[in-house]
């Protein structure tokens, strides 16, 4: 190029290239329908790079030399989602598909229709967009706080920088490693001799969750789009208008969907898709049904993980014959022991397998299963290795009934096998292993997070003898962990910091992290907002914590046990003892009583954006007041919320003379009332 060219005469051009770059590379990874050569695309590029060289000023935030930086990232900040990544419910029959058509049609008159989509095996991102430009891309994490990849994200040549139109919007989907790159990636691993990915998603996974954005670059990642959040904001009012609505924005959907009428064809379709999903360039383990019109889905609802208005059908599980020449048996943090065969390696659904799952020891004895035997192996839910059966005629004739152990292979304590269990237990409590499961649990993302603290890093500390329970993290010193075998400087400092830091979680955390039996992490979240401190907690009755909606009499049972044991108020007192928060955080923002005399059993409708919440965090808030908190505008909403750029929801309500607030009035409400 020569370098005759002007400033402005740049400026021009590089406009111009940025446009035809990012249309091309649409066409190319959204349609799969490119119109140009690599050849003449590679051309334009320099050119470009070139242009932004001579003159940087002219660097634009949305150039396609903008996807990678130099720089590493330290690591991943966590972001709050606007309102929660659920989770599905699961069918695996026609039968449990008719059963959530049934459960649908009880909820509502309405006429409705399903879309069924592909069920994309990757890793669910949210990416918002402010003015038609990417700013933030995060994981689903626990779908309530994700990671934030932006870097990573800004590196996937199939995901815009920018949009087609300069709109705020936040969108959902899945990234994932097309077969033909996951192929080309494990090929290069085997060739420099490292570590092979075991399936196309662990391989997107773990290239979304690198701390090198170059490297992303590199391992050609897609990804497709299939939610957009508050969609009535953009005049969408059903899934399929959704869908078409992001691809006429520049983002990839997957237009292999069905439109369909009823459950049946929704059947034919599930059908269709499985019998043809071997030629996909992409992998699969399901289809994906939700209700297409987004007013039905509001009257349906949610439960507390999973929507009601949609279901993921899954695929039935590759089997494989192998042979098992071992049993291995594994403690839990409850000393549950847990038994795995070990095998002749064998591919499943797309995956080298070695180890599969006995569960227990009354299946090993239903299914009479013996050591040398050839098994029938599947992975349940297309992830878990199980041994389904035994193929008894391939049996040798020496075989003789597989010993059940009697002792614990972590402490050699007398294993019980409790009348209501099917598990062999260790009750020795001064067992090292549970004592180390309990830490791992007590650290994981769902419980305290402690970032840096995984498996491994546990397992160290135990055997150096720094650690012997929970309570002995937050009396761990820099100057101790930088003697252990990579834990230099900065590390040891950063994992103080974690521990420490984890002392403010809300108390839901700690609690899900203590361990108590049948206590999930939304267990957890119920328990404290009914007894929002550990004192109320430990004080609580049995039919007090049974009155909590959502809990039977197992979980109340247990509950109540776990705290009337003289060792778990031991353990809570010498967490008391450093420090640790024992509040349900969220209930002191609860305002005073005049605030929740406003908003009890209100009706209220949130649009637009907010200045000072996010969406989730003020759904949260006005319903501890008492408020319900819905999605959409009908004659029952008592208050709309509107925030910046609200759309159909505002015009709704004002058709319907329904009270209309805005941020302003809403704060004056929560502050002074």
């Amino acid at each position: 190029m020569s370098k005759a060219i002007n400033f402005e005469q740049a400026g021009r051009r590089v406009e111009e290239l940025v446009l035809q770059l990012n249309q091309f590379s649409h066409e190319y990874y959204a349609l799969d329908a490119p119109t140009i050569s690599d050849a003449k695309y590679d051309q334009l590029y320099r050119e470009l790079v070139e242009l932004e060289e001579m003159y940087p000023e002219l660097t634009k935030q949305d150039s396609p030399t903008q996807r990678v930086g130099d720089a590493l990232i330290e690591g991943f900040e966590k972001v709050e989602h606007s309102s929660q990544m659920l989770s599905l419910e699961n069918a695996f029959n026609l039968e449990e598909l008719q059963g959530f058509n049934r459960r649908v049609a009880q909820q509502t008159e309405n006429h409705f229709t399903y879309l069924s989509e592909m069920k994309i095996d990757g890793l669910a991102i949210a990416i918002r967009y402010e003015n038609g430009l990417l700013v933030q891309a995060a994981t689903r994490g626990d779908g309530r706080v994700g990671e934030d990849v932006t870097q990573n994200i800004r590196a996937i040549s199939a995901i815009p920088i920018r949009l087609r139109e300069n709109i705020t919007c936040e969108v959902r989907g899945e990234v994932f490693m097309p077969k033909k790159s996951f192929v080309n990636l494990n090929k290069e691993r085997d060739d420099e001799g490292k570590e092979t990915f075991a399936n196309p998603r662990n391989a997107a996974a773990g290239t979304l969750r690198n701390l090198n954005p170059k490297i992303t670059a590199s391992r050609n990642l897609n990804a497709f789009f299939y939610t957009l959040v508050d969609p009535e904001e953009h005049g969408a009012e059903t899934q399929e208008e959704a869908i078409q609505l992001m691809n006429s924005w520049g983002l990839r959907v997957n237009q292999e969907y069905g439109h369909i009428d009823t459950i049946d064809e929704v059947w034919s379709y599930i059908e269709k898709v499985e019998s043809e999903r071997q030629n996909l360039s992409y992998e699969i383990d399901g289809v994906v049904i939700k209700v297409n019109e987004f007013s039905v889905q509001d009257q349906v609802g949610m439960t507390v993980k999973a929507p009601r208005w949609a279901i993921a059908y899954k695929f039935k599980a590759e089997e494989a014959q192998t042979k098992l020449h071992e049993i291995e048996w594994t403690v839990g943090r409850t000393g549950v022991v847990t038994p795995t065969a070990i095998m002749d390696p064998v591919i499943v659904a797309g995956s080298t397998v070695q180890r599969a799952s006995l569960h227990n020891v009354d299946l090993i004895k239903k299914r009479d299963v013996r050591i040398e035997d050839t098994v029938v192996i599947h992975k349940a839910g297309d992830i878990i290795p199980e041994v389904l059966r035994v193929v008894s005629e391939e049996r040798p004739e020496d075989s003789k009934p597989y010993e059940i152990p009697t002792k614990c292979p972590a402490c050699g304590s007398e294993l019980t096998h409790l009348e209501d269990e099917v598990a062999l237990r260790c009750i020795n409590p001064a067992c090292p292993v549970q004592a180390q499961e309990r830490v791992i649990h007590f650290a994981s993302r769902n419980a305290m997070n402690i970032d840096g603290l995984g498996e491994q890093r546990v397992r160290q500390l135990f055997n150096a003898d720094l650690i012997s329970s929970v309570v002995d993290l937050y009396d761990l010193e820099s100057d101790e962990l930088i003697k252990l075998e990579r834990m230099g400087e900065k590390s040891s400092h950063n994992l103080v910091e974690a521990i420490e830091a984890s002392k403010r979680n809300s108390l839901e955390r700690l609690i899900f992290g203590l361990g108590i039996r049948h206590v999930g992490s939304n267990t957890a979240r119920l328990l404290v907002q009914k007894f929002p401190t550990m004192d109320d907690l430990m004080n609580a009755e049995y039919e007090e914590i049974l009155s909590i909606e959502g809990i039977g009499t197992i979980i109340a049972e247990s509950v109540e046990s776990f705290f009337d044991n003289e060792e778990a108020q031991a353990l809570i007192k010498e967490l008391k003892d450093r420090d640790l928060n024992m509040k349900y955080l969220q209930a002191e923002k609860t305002v005073n009583q005049e605030a929740a005399a406003i908003f009890s059993e209100k009706t209220i409708v949130l649009t637009g954006k907010l200045e000072n919440f996010s969406r989730n965090e003020l759904k949260t808030q006005l319903e501890l007041l008492g408020a319900k908190v819905t999605g959409s505008v009908s004659a029952n909403t008592d208050i709309l919320i509107a925030g910046e750029s609200a759309g159909s929801k505002l015009t709704k309500a004002q058709e319907l003379g329904i009270e209309i607030w805005n941020e302003k009035q809403l704060m004056e409400y929560l502050n002074n009332h």
